[in-house]
């Protein structure tokens, strides 16, 4: 993932800052608790394609 990538994209639903789970390949929004994938390297920032973390992941 590049690091300058992140610097520019936001969550589709807040417009808030994500960051970046190397080891899921997931894009994370903290405040709406949504993971979004990374697939062959592309980022997909699409509602339905989102999973909601549970309460401890959001830690």
């Amino acid at each position: 993932m590049d690091h300058r990538l992140l610097e520019i994209v936001a969550c589709p639903m807040c417009k808030g800052k994500l960051t970046y789970d190397k080891d899921k390949q997931e894009l994370i929004c903290k405040f709406d608790r949504l993971a979004y994938p990374i697939k062959e390297g592309i980022p997909v920032l699409l509602e339905p394609e989102a999973r909601l973390m549970s309460l401890e992941e959001g830690k």
